[in-house]
């Protein structure tokens, strides 16, 4: 016999999480993505060490 209990709570539970995400304030901001920052370019090896190609 299937738990009406179990499947009641699991479903509510999924539908709270959901309205809770579709009533977030933020989710109406239309925000330009932000570029990540130039890497650095790699530093000077420090002289009388070598390094293998």
């Amino acid at each position: 016999m299937i738990d009406f209990f179990a499947l009641a709570l699991t479903h509510g539970l999924l539908a709270l999480a959901c309205l809770r995400i579709l009533l977030r304030s933020d989710l109406d901001e239309e925000a330009a993505p932000q570029r990540p920052a130039a890497p650095e370019p790699p530093a000077e090896p420090l002289p009388g060490l070598r390094t293998r190609a």
